[in-house]
């Protein structure tokens, strides 16, 4: 065998290394580990009182979004009657139990409580998780449901934790019929978020580039379409933006971006040694005040 052959050898052996590579890291990025209702309810109970939601009226159902996808909804009717509304979205992996630890804030300041699996999570039909692509158009299709199955709604909202705080900000594209988002812990711009995190562990950006050829491939989407940062322009919605000051997973830098790139009325909230999705369990009281004095600003300037 001469040196040729060698090396011919060695070059075919590093690109079918680098294919099996891509098509790993891709799957592992889009694809979606995600967790049973009993283990995301553990989680909260192992964390704070739990025991006033099983003792709320429910209303569980299910809709189908704008491809025909259906996605499983559960409304927590306040005890108080109420035409105030908010939809809570979870973070990736979770379901819709984690909307709870920010729930009993807004069944407190009388809201009616929606929430939902997210597209591929909880009990929905698995999917792979498009990271506000797909996931903005199933709470665009959301709003309009919640809008249409309660006809007494007069005041509706967005709360969103992670994945679920960038779709609450990437549904802004479409400039839906809601008073405010609170945004907690979401990321502005995918790719930069990856790459940071490749970048602490020594891995080579040039990686996730060649990654993103393959979830161009298999899934037919970019990083360039993952920036809920994008849909911020000429947005006169009002945002509260909540991140954890020790966040190592998705960065404040995040939050203080879309600030600057937002048009409407803004607040930002740092929580002081708190990591990533923890905010309102490092912080409780002081989450909540700062989410009521929120909500005071936005319904007292609408009514003028």
């Amino acid at each position: 065998m001469n040196a040729l052959t060698i090396i011919l050898i060695i070059l075919a052996a590093l690109i079918v290394l680098l294919f099996i590579a891509g098509w790993v890291l891709s799957g592992i990025t889009m694809g979606i580990k995600r967790q049973t209702y009993e283990g995301s309810r553990a989680w909260q109970e192992e964390r704070y009182d739990l025991s006033w939601y099983d003792l709320l009226k429910k209303e569980t159902y299910k809709f189908s979004s704008f491809d025909g996808y259906v996605i499983n909804v559960q409304t927590l009717i306040n005890p108080e009657p109420s035409d105030k509304y908010v939809i809570i979205s979870h973070g990736y992996t979770d379901n819709r139990f984690g909307a709870l630890k920010y729930a009993k804030i807004y069944l407190d300041l009388g809201f009616n409580v929606v929430t939902y699996d997210l597209r591929g999570h909880g009990e929905n039909e698995p999917t792979y998780c498009t990271y506000t692509i797909r996931e903005r158009k199933d709470l665009r299709e959301l709003i309009k449901d919640t809008i249409k199955r309660y006809p007494d709604l007069k005041a509706l909202g967005l709360h969103g934790e992670s994945l679920g705080a960038a779709t609450s900000i990437a549904v802004l594209y479409y400039q839906p019929e809601i008073d405010f988002v609170v945004s907690d812990c979401a990321f502005s711009d995918l790719y930069r978020v990856l790459a940071g995190g490749m970048k602490y562990m020594h891995i080579p950006e040039a990686l996730l580039k060649f990654e993103e050829l393959f979830i161009k491939l298999r899934y037919h989407v970019t990083f360039d379409q993952m920036r809920p940062i994008d849909s911020l322009k000429g947005n006169k919605i009002p945002i509260l933006f909540i991140h954890g000051e020790a966040d190592n997973l998705i960065p404040p830098y995040n939050s203080e971006a879309m600030v600057i790139a937002t048009e409407g009325y803004k607040d930002l909230r740092l929580i002081k040694g708190a990591p990533h999705a923890e905010s309102v369990i490092t912080a409780p009281g002081e989450y909540a005040e700062y989410v009521k004095e929120f909500l005071e600003v936005v319904y007292s300037n609408k009514d003028k």
